[in-house]
């Protein structure tokens, strides 16, 4: 860097500790036959949206953006990518229920679990993040046992929504008698997001579960909210995205939005976007992302030239706003992201989690200067 199936899982209990408000056990709908509580996960405080102004509950823009986005950024922008709810329960069986707003549960590269199910991570005595089962979309609503045989105590959890897919209502499910909380909030010098603003691959595909796009997995590492905008195919520097994110005090900008662009789209559009984020946000860190290298590259020379080509016009417009005075932008190779051994893609492009981890560690290494420095 320059400038759901049941699992039974035994975790051990977290020793006590405060968390946020109870939830209103007569909020929940009971189920007669079973005794389960469901609970719509909206009072809990969902993460990922940087404005509550949303037409539906689960979008990712503003209402207002529909007039202003091109259609397909809209549309995208329904898909529940990044959304996720933190809670605590001293229940040791956690239930789910949610309706996607697709019919098409699944593509031919990417499974369901990740396009339309769930992922659930607890949180370990060490503070770590563990990841405890995922939710498997069986139709438009599914209701699954997420997990059982969890240890006694109170435990903080984390609920991933699904990547390519809407959702119109989500809802956890707990045992009669079990409680649940809202998670504490973040520390102080943790609670501004990192946005990341891009493509498929910022969207998450191909993941094999929600938790396994890079966003959500440096969102554990680092402790973060973090926001996803990625757009599949269509992450391509347009202004009026630029215009929304100015609206949001962000920790970071990512912009990663090069596999959607030709040379000439990046020499084009790359200056004007960060300067018009600029007028909004003049010190806000800004990091500048070469896409990943095609993992068949070696063996494609016009993949490995498009590559290159990209590359050269993404670090030329960095060199120019870096010239003009911009102080707080930074930049990412894209050597690396996805390792150099050809492994990490679905299909030379979209990265298995294998290619999200690596990618995961690249963009931790060039964040945590940045958000350290930014202390």
């Amino acid at each position: 860097m320059t400038r759901l199936a049941t699992i039974a899982l035994f975790v051990v209990a977290l020793p006590l500790f405060a968390a946020g408000p109870v939830i209103d056990p007569g909020t929940a709908k009971v189920d007669a036959a079973t005794g389960i509580h469901w609970y719509d996960i909206r009072p809990l405080g969902v993460e990922g949206q940087g404005w509550t102004d949303t037409k539906a509950p689960f979008d990712r823009l503003p209402e207002k953006a529909e007039k202003t986005a091109r259609p397909p950024v809209w549309g995208l922008s329904r898909n529940s990518a990044g959304l996720c709810v933190r809670f605590v329960t001293d229940s040791t069986t956690i239930h789910a229920r949610w309706t996607v707003t697709s019919k098409n549960l699944a593509m031919p590269h990417m499974p369901a679990t990740g396009v339309s199910g769930l992922d659930l991570y607890v949180k370990t005595a060490a503070g770590k993040w563990q990841w405890v089962a995922n939710g498997r979309p069986a139709a438009e609503t599914t209701t699954a046992q997420l997990a059982t045989g969890l240890a006694a105590g109170e435990k903080e959890f984390l609920l991933y929504l699904p990547l390519y897919n809407g959702v119109s209502s989500v809802e956890i499910g707990l045992p009669k008698g079990s409680a649940l909380k809202k998670a504490d909030a973040r520390p102080a010098d943790k609670q501004s997001p990192i946005i990341f603003y891009g493509t498929s691959i910022t969207q998450g595909g191909c993941a094999s579960r929600p938790g396994m796009v890079h966003t959500a997995i440096l969102g554990r590492k680092l402790d973060r909210h973090v926001i996803n905008l990625g757009f599949s195919g269509n992450g391509t520097l347009d202004l009026d995205i630029a215009a929304l994110l100015g609206e949001v005090d962000a920790a970071v900008y990512v912009l990663d939005c090069l596999p959607n662009l030709n040379a000439a789209q990046v020499a084009e559009r790359t200056e004007p976007f960060v300067k018009a984020l600029r007028k909004a946000k003049p010190n806000t860190p800004i990091l500048l992302v070469e896409d990943r290298i095609y993992a068949n590259a070696p063996a494609l020379p016009a993949l490995a030239k498009r590559n290159a080509d990209s590359h050269a016009a993404c670090k030329k417009a960095f060199d120019a706003l870096i010239a003009a005075g911009d102080k707080n932008l930074f930049y990412l190779s894209g050597d690396k992201l996805i390792g150099d051994d050809g492994e990490g893609t679905v299909d030379g492009s979209h990265p298995t989690d294998l290619g999200f981890m690596r990618q995961a560690d690249a963009f931790a290494e060039a964040l945590l200067p940045i958000l350290t420095a930014k202390k």
